[in-house]
């Protein structure tokens, strides 16, 4: 039989029938992923005014320009966090008039913008004070992966800590898939914080750290076993990292037990389950690796550390 577009509808629609679990039809209006990648930006616009708009905006229009793109924000970003009040309404909203309550929410949210930047300002100063390669604070914002990232996360946290469903994940998720940095909204993230390079780094959503934390690409923040799965949530998961923490490159740090002492060093590539006293070292023990060469038969070892 020739595939047509009748046979072709047919089958997807015969799938939709099977595989149920994974359609959203006659439900409620889910937040739009789209809507909130362009609202994500937008608050970066707001963040960190002239960086990245397109052209130089001068500071006798910024009050104009801010007003008018608030008033955007403030209009489309209600409306998807009305959506996810409905999918999802919180317990202390039960017969509330959601769409006021999503005005509120929103609002409340924009009124902490200010605070957010100068979270922000900190982790841009340990980004400049801490990696020499950075030319300039203004590299830092328009360059650097970190910065989009924790920008983002900061600003999702505080609406996780409102409860509102579904959109702070939609947030990093959107800013992990662009920079490659995992960062759960969930987590409480202290000042002056830096992730150098950042590929790959995961932070957790239960997970706590403290000021001036520096992190590397690959580091996870993660939970000893997800075993249990629906079971453990609520529960703390992920590990605490005090003040003047650095973790380098590809260690894992793991459960929700773990708190790594201030003024800690983690060295590369540890894999790390227990807690550790303040100003601590803890590194990878020297392993020795075996060669053996197929076709001579002949083996014969080299020793590096990991």
């Amino acid at each position: 039989m020739p595939l047509t577009l009748t046979n072709l509808t047919s089958r997807l629609i015969a799938s939709y029938a099977c595989e149920g679990g994974i359609n959203h039809l006659d439900g409620k209006n889910l937040p739009s992923k789209h809507a909130i990648g362009e609202i994500t930006f937008d608050l970066l616009r707001l963040l960190f005014p002239g960086f990245l708009d397109e052209r130089s905006i001068h500071s006798s229009e910024i009050e104009a320009v801010t007003v008018a793109l608030l008033a955007s924000v403030v209009g489309r970003l209600g409306n998807e966090i009305r959506k996810s009040l409905e999918y999802a309404p919180p317990a202390a909203l039960a017969n509330a008039d959601l769409p006021a309550e999503a005005r509120a929410i929103t609002l409340k949210f924009l009124d902490g913008l200010p605070e957010i930047r100068e979270l922000l300002q900190t982790d841009v100063e340990a980004a400049y004070n801490g990696d020499p390669a950075a030319f300039s604070k203004e590299e830092i914002i328009v360059a650097y992966p970190f910065i989009e990232a924790i920008a983002v996360q900061r600003a999702a946290h505080r609406l996780y800590l409102e409860n509102v469903p579904l959109i702070p994940r939609i947030m990093t998720e959107w800013a992990h898939a662009r920079t490659g940095i995992d960062l759960h909204p969930g987590a409480q993230i202290g000042t002056h914080f830096f992730v150098d390079h950042g590929t790959g780094t995961v932070v957790g959503e239960t997970a706590v750290i403290g000021n001036h934390v520096k992190l590397y690409q690959g580091v996870g923040l993660v939970a000893r076993s997800l075993a249990a799965g629906q079971a453990l949530r609520g529960q703390r998961r992920h590990p605490t990292l005090g003040d003047r923490v650095t973790v380098y490159a590809g260690s894992t740090i793991i459960g929700g037990d773990t708190v790594v002492g201030a003024g800690s060093t983690i060295g590369a590539s540890v894999f790390l389950t227990s807690s550790v006293p303040p100003n601590s070292l803890v590194v990878a023990e020297a392993a020795n690796v075996k060669v053996t060469p197929k076709r001579s038969g002949e083996s014969y070892e080299l020793d590096y550390q990991i």
